[in-house]
C-alpha cells in the first residue's frame, strides 16, 4: 500500500520552471533517495512535501490523506534540515521535547509559570520527559540531555535531531542531507544508524542527497531528478546497471560512465571496435547515438592484436584499484578503464595499449537520451585480461 504519494507537482519561481510534474509513490517503511545535481528540484520537491514551499500545481497523499493545502504542522511529516535546525538555547532535550510540547499542550500549558498550575498538564510534561529519555537512550544521546547545540559534536547534534524527528512518530520522514556536515568516516558510520532508525520507525522515507554513494548504499529505490524531472526510480543496482537516460547513467557512478558518439546504420546495427550491436527498434537512415559502457566493464591490453588502439595518458591509484585514462587513436577520445592495481602495474603514460569493452555491458542512447534496447550480435575477438 502506498503511504506517500505525489502526484504531478509542478513549482516555478520568477517564470523558471523549478518541478516539471514530478511524481512517485513510497511504500510503507520504504527509504526513496532523491539524488541528481545542484538545482535540479530535488530540495524544493521535500520542501513541498513538507509543507514548508506551497506547490503550483499537483496533489500530496499521505496516508490516504490528501494534504496538498495542509499548513507543515497539520501534515504530521518529521523532517531533518542540513543544518539541523536545532535551538541554540535549548539542551538537547528541550530540542526532542519540542514537538510532543507542541502536539500535546495548549499554547497556555506551554508558559513556564502559568501552565504549572493547570490541570493535567505535570501528568502531560512527566510523559513528554518520559518518551525524550527514551528516545534519547535508544539512540545513546542521553548523555548529552543536558548539554546545549554549542557544547555538542556535529555528529551529536546530527543525532539530536534526529530523535527529534523520530520522537513524534511521524508518517513520514523527509530528510535534506543531514550528513553533508560531518566528516568522511563519521559519514558512513551515520548511514548505517540511519537505516537502522527508518527500519524501527516504520515509515517511508525521502531523503535528498548530492552524494550517490549515500544514495545507492542506504535507500531501498533510488529516484534521479535532472532539470525539474524525475527520470528513474527504481533498485540501485537496477537504476546503475540499467538506467534509462543517459543522464541517469552519467550522474552515477565513479569514474563516470565513458561516453562515445557513434551511429546506427539504416539496418539499426552499430558498429565499434569489435562489436556488433542491434538495436530493437532502429530508426530509419542512419542517425547519430551514444555507446555508453562503465569503466570497470573495459579491459585493457598490452598486446597489439587489439580491435582499439590506445595510448595511456595517466592513472591515478586509489589503493585498491587504478583509474586508467587512454586515447583512443581511431577517434581521439579518452576512455576510462577501473582496474586493479596488478593489472595497472606496467602502465604508464604515453605507452600504447589495445582496448576491449564486455559486449554484454555496452549500453545505446539515443541523441536525445533515451536509453535504446540492443543486443550483441557479432564480437569479433576474445577479450584478455589486461597484461594476462
Amino acid at each position: 500500500m502506498s503511504i506517500l504519494s505525489l502526484r504531478g507537482i509542478t513549482k516555478s519561481f520568477a517564470g523558471n520552471a523549478i518541478l516539471k510534474g514530478v511524481s512517485l509513490e513510497a511504500e510503507e517503511g520504504e527509504f526513496i533517495a532523491l539524488v541528481g545535481p545542484s538545482g535540479c528540484g530535488k530540495s524544493t520537491l521535500l520542501r513541498i512535501v513538507a509543507g514548508l514551499e506551497h506547490a503550483d500545481g499537483g496533489e500530496i497523499v499521505i496516508g490516504g490523506r490528501e494534504v496538498s493545502r495542509l499548513a507543515a504542522a497539520d501534515r504530521n511529516v518529521a523532517m531533518v534540515f542540513q543544518s539541523y535546525a536545532l535551538y541554540p538555547h535549548l539542551t538537547a532535550g528541550q530540542n526532542i521535547a519540542v514537538p510532543l510540547a507542541m502536539r500535546r499542550l495548549s499554547g497556555v500549558q506551554r508558559f513556564p509559570f502559568v501552565g504549572n498550575f493547570l490541570p493535567g498538564q505535570r501528568q502531560i510534561r512527566a510523559d513528554i520527559q518520559r518518551q525524550v529519555r527514551e528516545m534519547a537512550s535508544s539512540l545513546k544521546i542521553d548523555h548529552l540531555l543536558d548539554r546545549k547545540p554549542g557544547q555538542m559534536s556535529g555528529g551529536q547534534r546530527q543525532r539530536v535531531a534526529l530523535a527529534r524527528a523520530m520522537v513524534r512518530s511521524p508518517s513520514a520522514f523527509l530528510m535534506d542531507e543531514p550528513l553533508s556536515n560531518l566528516d568522511a568516516n563519521l559519514r558512513v558510520h551515520a548511514r548505517g544508524e540511519i537505516v537502522e532508525l527508518h527500519r524501527r520507525a516504520g515509515v517511508p522515507t525521502l531523503y535528498v542527497t548530492h552524494d550517490q554513494s549515500e544514495a545507492l548504499s542506504m535507500a531501498d529505490r533510488v529516484a534521479v531528478m535532472i532539470g525539474g524531472t524525475l527520470l528513474q526510480l527504481a533498485s540501485p543496482k537496477e537504476i546503475y546497471d540499467d538506467p534509462a537516460h543517459i543522464e541517469v547513467a552519467r550522474f552515477l557512478g565513479q569514474p563516470r560512465i565513458n561516453v562515445i558518439e557513434t551511429r546506427m546504420e539504416p539496418s539499426g546495427t552499430v558498429r565499434f571496435g569489435a562489436i556488433t550491436l542491434a538495436a530493437e527498434n532502429p530508426a530509419s537512415g542512419e542517425v547519430p547515438v551514444m555507446l555508453g559502457v562503465r569503466p570497470e566493464f573495459v579491459r585493457l591490453s598490452g598486446t597489439p592484436d587489439g580491435m582499439l588502439k590506445a595510448r595511456v595518458e595517466r592513472t591515478e591509484f586509489l589503493g585498491s584499484e587504478v583509474i586508467v585514462h587512454a586515447r583512443l587513436d581511431a577517434i581521439g577520445e579518452t576512455i576510462v578503464a577501473r582496474i586493479s592495481p596488478a593489472e595497472a602495474a606496467p602502465l604508464t603514460a604515453g605507452i600504447p595499449v589495445s582496448v576491449e569493452i564486455e559486449p554484454d555491458r555496452a549500453m545505446l542512447f539515443a541523441a536525445s537520451g533515451e536509453r535504446l534496447r540492443a543486443q550483441t550480435v557479432a564480437f569479433a575477438a576474445p577479450l584478455e585480461k589486461a597484461h594476462g
